[in-house]
């Protein structure tokens, strides 16, 4: 653990919030496969990519469009360099090595816990065929072997002074960079408080908030009443939208012949001076007046979209490329070593 230079991040992290970011540069090196590059490198922020590494061009392509990321330097070795390393680890020099598998994650995480303290978190980590392999100790400018087979890497890596030294002014303007990261986007919330539908049950009614487009990541949601925050409370989690931002889902069984002002309680980094968001439920239903007319417009959408589909078939046939809208990418890693499983996507 390293404390240096979190003083920063106190500005936006808010004593109300539990936070947590973190840059990861990855790497995975394969031999012997057909389904997986040789060599793979992203770039991850918040469980984002915002950069890969390109085997055809030989360069790091950004993935946003922000600026902020040419700023962001890659760490020490090179694709050369890994790959080297796995031909030794698997005592192979030719093309036709055993199935092998090179990890590494570097970069750096932190984390303000709900007592306001903050953790802050350094690492190079190594991984071979989905073991811990060596490690990078911050404080020390040394390697720890985490088996016998690295042994001699760390023997070989701990008098490599210009290159450890480089690592750990790495790992030191990493924090840095989370902040410019962080401070960069800021998306505030969008809030809806609603009742899906009129329950079978005469006296209760779920009571959902709807939090959506917000970025970063971090939120917290409280459904009340009259100002105070209803027990029970049920959440589906933070969940990504099709365009980088997130949203979640919180509900609460509540009375329907209780009087009073149920509201939704949302404070994100994004909203302005950090003020919560309040939205009041207007006891409205979705399956009520409001919601059969809802049903109704998307049920003429529907019935426009099976008409021009059949249309539009007759006039055009699309090539499978056309007709996708999403490609999922591939994971850019199979196993995992056990000491940076939490860090793996």
């Amino acid at each position: 653990m390293i404390l240096f230079s979190f003083l920063c991040f106190c500005s936006f992290l808010s004593d109300a919030q539990q936070e947590k970011h973190f840059l990861h540069y990855k790497f995975t090196v394969l031999t012997r496969t057909h389904t997986f590059p040789e060599f793979s490198g992203v770039c991850v922020y918040d469980d984002r990519r915002i950069k890969h590494f390109s085997n055809e061009e030989r360069v790091w392509i950004k993935e946003s469009a922000h600026d902020w990321t040419n700023t962001l330097e890659e760490p020490a070795d090179s694709k050369d360099f890994i790959i080297r390393q796995i031909r030794t680890l698997s005592d192979c020099t030719h093309s036709l090595c055993p199935g092998h598998v090179l990890q590494r994650i570097i970069g750096c995480e932190l984390e303000k816990l709900p007592d306001g303290s903050v953790n802050l978190t350094v690492f190079d980590d190594y991984g071979f065929d989905g073991e811990d392999l060596i490690s990078f100790d911050y404080d020390t400018a040394q390697w720890i072997d985490k088996t016998p087979k690295a042994k001699e890497t760390k023997m070989k890596w701990d008098f490599q002074t210009e290159r450890n030294q480089f690592i750990k002014n790495y790992l030191k303007t990493c924090t840095d960079w989370i902040s410019t990261l962080h401070n960069t986007k800021q998306i505030p919330p969008h809030v809806h408080a609603f009742v899906p539908k009129l329950s079978d049950d005469g006296g209760e009614l779920l009571l959902t908030c709807l939090a959506t487009g917000f970025y970063p990541r971090d939120v917290e949601m409280n459904i009340r009443l009259n100002r105070i925050n209803l027990e029970d409370q049920t959440s589906s989690g933070i969940r990504a939208n099709h365009d980088e931002t997130f949203q979640k889902r919180i509900s609460v069984k509540i009375d329907r012949n209780h009087e009073g002002s149920y509201d939704c309680l949302v404070t994100h980094s994004g909203l302005t001076q950090s003020r919560p968001v309040v939205t009041v439920w207007n006891r409205r239903y979705i399956g009520s007046e409001t919601g059969c007319q809802c049903l109704l417009v998307v049920g003429a959408a529907l019935a426009l979209i099976v008409i021009g589909c059949c249309i539009q078939k007759k006039m055009v046939r699309y090539t499978a490329s056309e007709s996708v809208l999403h490609t999922r990418k591939p994971q850019d890693h199979i196993s995992c070593p056990k000491s940076v499983r939490k860090r793996c996507i």
